[in-house]
């Protein structure tokens, strides 16, 4: 009799955090009408430069897979702005595997971005071996199947058990920041040795390498935490607490749509590009 009581009680309580994690507000649809109206046309600008530059698309392959994966995005908050409208629930069960695209698919191909801007500055000989394009769309399969996966998770942990989906995103966010984390600590290393036998010019034009490496790295670095921290803090809030904080939550998805818009903005002004998009 207490046993069923307490699986009773513990099956209510998920069933509430389930419920109040999906539930959509006001706040959320504006957020989502901001990350469909201005995300799309900035990732779409993006894509659209790195197929038709003239410095070929393996130097921006990644950036061009990561702005893929935030058109997703985007498609999903017109899914979201849709179901909160109609409430069809084939729309709830597509939002759910569109989910997984901002889960894995942008901190992944950040990730990679940073182990690329790594391996130029510490091991600048394995990058020149690896720097053709089909070794970049080796990795980049690698993390689109691992997307894909995510996006399946995503969907059946959240219609069985949303605990499991917080325990799922909140480790994945903890290990690649930990990679970056890596790359960027080893980079600002080097930056700080000096080649031997080196002249004044070659070390300076070296060291500026380096510091444009170190820059993008601290970037991404920082955008990572910026977007996945609050999500990660208030995922592990609910695991020990049982209990949903909408205005965390809320905050966190701030950061989130937010946090987009950075990697494309730093894409077109090393691009030379950003004026060129917010000209009429």
């Amino acid at each position: 009799m207490n046993n069923s009581i307490v699986n009773f009680s513990s099956e209510a309580s998920t069933n509430s955090i389930t419920h109040s994690f999906w539930l959509v507000n006001r706040l959320d649809i504006f957020l989502y009408s901001i990350n469909l109206l201005f995300g799309f046309p900035l990732h779409a600008y993006v894509i659209w430069l790195i197929i038709t530059g003239t410095s070929g698309v393996a130097s921006g392959f990644f950036s061009l897979n990561l702005s893929v994966s935030e058109i997703g995005n985007c498609l999903n908050s017109l899914v979201c702005i849709v179901d909160s409208c109609l409430w069809i629930p084939q729309l709830k069960t597509l939002t759910w595997f569109l989910l997984g695209l901002g889960i894995a698919g942008r901190p992944l191909f950040q990730c990679l971005i940073c182990v690329e801007r790594y391996l130029a500055v510490v091991h600048p000989v394995t990058f020149l071996k690896y720097k053709p394009l089909r070794y970049r769309v080796i990795c980049s399969a690698g993390a689109w199947m691992i997307t894909l996966g995510s996006c399946l998770c995503c969907m059946f942990t959240v219609i069985l058990q949303t605990i499991i989906f917080l325990w799922f995103y909140s480790i994945q966010f903890v290990l690649l920041l930990f990679i970056q984390l890596i790359c960027l600590v080893t980079v600002l290393w080097a930056l700080k040795q000096s080649g031997p036998g080196e002249r004044g010019r070659e070390r300076k034009e070296e060291n500026h390498m380096k510091r444009r490496a170190f820059c993008l790295i601290l970037i991404t670095t920082v955008t990572m935490i910026f977007t996945y921290v609050p999500f990660t803090i208030s995922g592990f809030s609910v695991i020990h607490t049982q209990q949903f904080i909408k205005e965390l939550f809320s905050f966190g998805f701030i950061c989130y749509v937010l946090a987009g818009f950075v990697q494309p903005i730093l894409y077109l002004h090393r691009s030379g590009k950003l004026f060129c998009f917010c000209s009429p």
